[in-house]
């Protein structure tokens, strides 16, 4: 059964080249961050991006994080995934996790489209062989075809997204983490993606999507999480 349990889970960030908070406009740092500007056990500079967040997620859930810029919510999203290490609580997740934060990262322009579904889907866990089996099926969703025989900077953006969201999307997930509802290419594959993309939000056991967009979150989501300077707000 896939569960997500955060425990006072706390987030800081370092800035490195000052040692003293009145040396910083601490008032935009907060603005900026929504975070809290303080000092660690060495010195340091730190701006605390979450604060004491604890949550328990578990199947049939969907989350939806609302607030605003900088209250957190991708560094959140960042935790559950594993990319942001909590500096404070702790963190278990039992589920694998599919994130469609930054489908295109890893992928390398002057590498082929084909090469490029072996680098992105190397980083999302897949194995190589697995990948083989899927060249075609990827080909012609995304309607790339021979291009994917050709170097990545070649390719428009739209394309680019187009071969991004294919690879990202090949598994159905257990655990799904979005920023933001994904809205890739052109009219005609937009189409395709957002069909592809609600039936893979309706097959998973647990949704956590950040959004500002309220009549999104009231549509998909059965549960709001509401932060404001990296604190949950109840």
């Amino acid at each position: 059964m896939t569960r997500i349990s955060l425990n006072n889970v706390c987030v800081d960030f370092p800035v490195y080249n000052s040692t003293s908070v009145r040396s910083l406009k601490s008032h935009l740092i907060q603005a900026v961050t929504g975070g809290r500007v303080g000092s660690n056990d060495r010195g340091y500079v730190v701006v605390r991006a979450l604060e004491n967040i604890s949550l328990d997620m578990k199947e049939g859930d969907r989350i939806g994080l609302i607030g605003h810029n900088g209250a957190g919510k991708s560094t959140l999203l960042r935790v559950i995934c594993g990319v942001y290490e909590p500096t404070g609580g702790c963190i278990k997740v039992k589920g694998k996790i599919t994130s469609l934060i930054d489908i295109g990262l890893g992928m390398d322009s002057e590498a082929t489209g084909i090469e490029n579904i072996y680098l992105r889907g190397a980083l999302m866990g897949f194995r190589r062989r697995w990948l083989s089996t899927k060249i075609n099926e990827i080909a012609e969703y995304s309607g790339l075809g021979n291009y994917l025989t050709m170097p990545l900077r070649t390719y428009s953006t739209g394309m680019q997204m187009r071969l991004a969201f294919s690879i990202a999307t090949l598994e159905q997930p257990e655990i799904l983490i979005m920023d933001e509802w994904l809205t890739v290419g052109d009219a005609e594959f937009q189409e395709k993606a957002q069909q592809r993309l609600k039936e893979i939000v309706q097959k998973s056991s647990i949704l956590v999507i950040a959004s500002h967009s309220l009549e999104l979150v009231g549509q998909i989501c059965n549960r709001v999480v509401r932060l404001e300077r990296g604190a949950l707000v109840t």
